[in-house]
């Protein structure tokens, strides 16, 4: 039989809701059913973006194709064939050691390897800024060249984010090649500060573009001041207790490393001082952890939450000397490994007591440490040259850096993501800023 949990549980509930629903789906008038699936269906293809995908990403692919095949559309529907195709542009193909009938190796044979997402709007802006900071000519071709891709890239049309701020006009970027219906604030924000970096050509353009950007992200803050990825106020934690919502978070609360970019990017326009940028501080410093560091929704985990405060911090104007950035720094350097470099495993999402801070040093993961602990003026200190240290120590004779570790985050602990450009964007931030000093002097832009 069956176990429930307790009917006075948000659970029990759901579970019983759940149960009553599918003896109903026997009874259920063919015509209603019927009209509620159509309804369904539309939505789905109503979304489905130019390039035939979902979202931008595999999974949203996936499930739509199998809801539209099993409601009937067969596989030569423009809508099916669009959105396979889609799948393929996923596929990486490489060479691979196919298993024999015995189960050893066979020899070489082609595997391919579908991605969960691609990220070029991402990798885009942070390679230009990576690219600025360490001292590439604003008016150099390859930075003037990625910031017409990316103005390229703008959407401008309005999407599901909408449905809380109907009267906000639309103006960002999202993550993905084609996303119009989900762009996202932490894209959008790091786009302006790569965008910021580049003398274009037709500056006119790109004011337009970021004045847009900035009203739209914005609009787009939530009721306690702090920003999410994708909407505004959507802090329910209901959904997640459906019972067919086992995997991941279906719900999108703010999180510190979006609302520090969006302060940082904030801060770079000359709104340090607004209103609306002084409650994402205050949002920023009141969720600060009691060790010091920041939780890290988008990153792995509490190195990557510090990594991205403390610079917004800094380009806000919150002095060096403020306690929660003291607190932030000794959080850093007792973290810091023997090695000098700094890591974090994945299992700081279920166990941060043990895990917060704590894994194998990895390039990303040493320069977050040391973008922030140089934002907080410990240049020439004792943990930011070891950690200089170890990123030149560990550096390949091509200039990249080796990173098996996944170090970035779809859903925390369910969905791990291993950004192949952050082993060499980031280490190549911080020794910019090493170099050169902070992309902005702190409060001005």
């Amino acid at each position: 039989p069956r176990t429930y949990a307790p009917l006075a549980t948000w659970d029990g509930l759901f579970q019983r809701m759940d149960r009553a629903l599918h003896l109903y789906r026997r009874f259920a008038p063919r015509p209603l059913r019927r009209a509620a699936m159509d309804a369904a269906a539309r939505w789905i293809i109503e979304r489905q973006e130019n390039d035939g995908c979902w979202g931008g990403i595999q999974p949203p692919a996936v499930y739509s194709l199998i809801a539209l095949h099993l409601l009937g559309y067969d596989l030569g529907h423009p809508v099916m064939r669009a959105g396979l195709e889609s799948l393929d542009r996923f596929a990486v193909w490489r060479e691979d050691t196919a298993p024999g009938p015995d189960g050893l190796p066979a020899g070489p044979a082609p595997v391919r390897m579908v991605e969960a997402c691609q990220s070029p709007v991402w990798d885009t802006c942070l390679a230009a800024i990576a690219l600025a900071d360490a001292g590439l000519p604003p008016d150099h071709p390859a930075l003037v060249k990625a910031a017409d891709w990316m103005l390229g890239e703008e959407i401008t049309r309005t999407g599901d984010w909408a449905v809380r701020r109907p009267g906000l006009a639309p103006g960002g970027w999202a993550f993905e090649f084609h996303n119009d219906n989900y762009p996202d604030i932490d894209d959008t924000a790091e786009v302006v500060l790569a965008l910021r970096r580049v003398a274009h050509p037709d500056p006119d353009r790109l004011d337009a573009a970021v004045d847009r950007a900035v009203t739209w992200t914005l609009g787009m803050q939530s009721g306690d001041g702090a920003w999410a990825a994708f909407d505004a106020d959507n802090t329910s934690t209901l959904p997640n207790r459906l019972p067919f919502c086992d995997f991941g978070e279906v719900v999108d609360p703010p999180s510190a490393d979006v609302t520090a970019h969006v302060v940082e990017m904030l801060a770079a326009e000359g709104r340090a001082h607004d209103p609306r940028t002084r409650r994402g501080i205050a949002w920023l410093l009141d969720r600060q952890e009691p060790d010091g560091s920041w939780f890290g929704r988008w990153g792995t985990n509490y190195v990557y939450g510090t990594g991205s405060v403390l610079p917004a911090l800094a380009a806000a104007g919150i002095p060096a000397s403020h306690p929660a950035v003291r607190r932030a720094v000794a959080w850093l350097e007792s973290v810091q490994n023997d090695d000098g470099g700094w890591g974090e495993d994945q299992r700081s999402y279920q166990d941060p007591g043990t895990w917060a801070g704590r894994g194998a040093s990895t390039p990303s993961q040493t320069a977050w440490a040391l973008m922030a602990l140089l934002a907080a003026g410990e240049r020439g200190g004792k943990a930011v040259e070891r950690g200089i240290a170890h990123l030149v120590r560990t550096q390949l004779p091509d200039g990249t850096w080796d990173e098996p570790h996944f170090t970035g985050t779809g859903f925390p602990w369910d969905f791990s993501i291993n950004y192949h450009l952050y082993r060499h964007v980031f280490p190549l931030t911080a020794l910019g800023r090493y170099l050169y000093g902070e992309p902005f002097a702190p409060g001005t832009p």
